[in-house]
């Protein structure tokens, strides 16, 4: 069986319109979302996606970005029937979470986790590295596909351990991130030229045309495959 997967970050200020317009015209099976926001009636992704004939398991949660609160989140969207959801929330301190949704495909269950941990400007974190190691104590041994903003680099601790038990999809780790100086104010970076976000994969799982595609909605840009089980 062959699918195409697509992952990406759109952003809490990210133009909707754009995100919509990319996601319809990307033709993914399975959609894993970062920063999907719970309570904006103006960026209902869910919605409008469901509309779309997706099915969806998503995870809000709340964290404060300076003066705000935002109650956003990982959700995964899938063409084919979800038919079991689990939510993980991965820290007690700078909380961030992961959604599984269990998807059947065929004779198959594909196990689609969406991720997004915490942004350290690209520098070592105890919190992440927790988060990342309770990510890694939820995930499937076969027939598991890990996407999302791991907000990690290729040289990252979580990084390096995803990459001995997982497949990356990208192993020349061409970068997403930022599309926007505003994208982090502390980082201020002025080009793409980090990579943040990936795909992985069970090795009984082949991913091919790996492609981090352009768009202008969100300061990530979009990583999507093939993948055949």
């Amino acid at each position: 069986m062959k699918v195409k997967v697509l992952s990406w970050n759109i952003w809490v200020f990210g133009n909707f319109k754009q995100v919509a317009d990319f996601l319809r015209q990307a033709e993914a099976d399975i959609i894993c979302l970062q920063e999907v926001q719970a309570d904006d009636p103006d960026r209902d992704l869910i919605k409008y996606l469901t509309g779309q004939g997706f099915y969806c398991a998503f995870v809000p949660v709340k964290k404060e970005w300076g003066s705000k609160v935002w109650n956003d989140g990982p959700a995964v969207f899938s063409r084919y029937p979800i038919i079991k959801k689990e939510n993980y929330f991965l820290s007690e301190k700078s909380a961030r979470a992961a959604v599984r949704a269990d998807i059947q495909i065929d004779d198959k269950v594909l196990h689609v986790f969406s991720a997004h941990l915490i942004h350290t400007h690209q520098q070592q974190s105890d919190v992440q590295e927790e988060q990342g190691r309770n990510l890694i104590s939820h995930l499937t041994d076969s027939d598991t596909l890990i996407m999302g903003d791991f907000n990690a680099t290729p040289e990252s601790a979580i990084i390096k351990t995803l990459r001995e038990k997982f497949i990356d999809a990208d192993p020349a780790s061409i970068p997403t991130w930022s599309v926007y100086p505003k994208g982090c104010p502390t980082c201020d970076p002025q080009e793409v030229n980090i990579r943040l976000d990936y795909i992985f994969t069970t090795p009984d799982i082949r991913a091919a045309n790996f492609k981090v595609q352009a768009s202008k909605a969100s300061d990530h840009l979009p990583v999507s495959a093939f993948i055949e089980f």
